[in-house]
């Protein structure tokens, strides 16, 4: 293992304790390849609920769903969550956090995280380890996770973002193409990875409430244009993104109706062993 990566994990692995931190969870009903995503139903509960209830179960001192789709508030209304309507015309899931920002009139240092509602499976540590990454590091205006990239295929693929850190575990460079650029060895594509420099990132991010509400005024900028990343706006603007290494194993959200299978029998199985355990 690389001495950099190395350094990084025994970093991120440190005893995170509690910190005061806003979960908003956006939802939106319209989703191209499966319309009503957030009301899919996975074990007799919407998904949007297993979200919410994981996010519960981080340190986060509120939850807040943002929606601007009645049929999901008054579903996230049913189950006990906060639920805050936004506006529908937001070009960009950012936008929309920034809103609810102003909407709940939080405090500039509040540090917000935004947990997709797509993403039944995410672990709380992991909510808990972006924010407290954040909050350790007073000069970064965002947090962020990635982990390593052991796949050829997955190194060379363009939707799958890379990102590159300094000694500080600040991003210098978010991409889709295969970053850093490994000169004697890529001039043919490789069988392998001889090693784990490189860095695949996980969106989940934590942000400073005053970011946000700067974010909104920003044009987008030329290499986030290029890239379609929009972190690459943050560092346009000269804000420092903390990168750090995820804790635990980050499980693929749900965009196709393969995927919402994939995670009613991934929770089948986990009930089933948690019933043998206990039997």
């Amino acid at each position: 293992m690389s001495d950099l990566l190395q350094q990084g994990q025994a970093d991120d692995s440190r005893s995170e304790g509690e910190s005061g931190f806003v979960v908003v969870i956006p939802a939106r009903f319209n989703s191209s390849r499966l319309p009503g995503k957030p009301l899919a139903d996975i074990h007799g509960q919407p998904m949007i609920e297993h979200v919410w209830r994981n996010a519960c179960a981080s340190q986060a001192s509120r939850v807040v769903i943002a929606t601007d789709d009645e049929r999901i508030r008054e579903a996230c209304e049913g189950f006990g969550a906060e639920v805050v309507m936004t506006r529908a015309d937001h070009p960009s899931g950012t936008d929309r956090l920034a809103e609810v920002v102003t909407l709940l009139a939080l405090a500039p240092e509040t540090l917000v995280v935004n947990v997709q509602g797509d993403e039944p499976l995410l672990p709380a540590a992991l909510i808990d380890q972006v924010a407290v990454r954040l909050e350790e590091d007073e000069g970064a205006s965002i947090a962020t996770l990635a982990e390593s990239i052991a796949s050829v295929d997955s190194l060379f693929n363009p939707n799958v973002v890379k990102v590159v850190r300094d000694l500080r575990g600040r991003a210098l460079y978010f991409s889709r193409a295969p970053i850093p650029w490994d000169r004697e060895h890529f001039t043919t594509p490789p069988d392998m990875l001889a090693t784990d420099s490189w860095l695949r990132h996980i969106g989940l991010y934590a942000y400073r409430a005053s970011f946000l509400t700067d974010y909104v005024d920003w044009l987008p900028a030329p290499l986030e244009q290029l890239e379609q990343l929009e972190q690459l706006r943050a560092l346009h603007h000269g804000h420092a993104i903390q990168v750090a290494i995820a804790c635990t194993a980050h499980p693929a959200g749900v965009d196709t109706p393969e995927d919402l299978e994939r995670v009613r029998d991934w929770l089948a199985q986990a009930a089933a062993g948690c019933e043998s355990g206990e039997a």
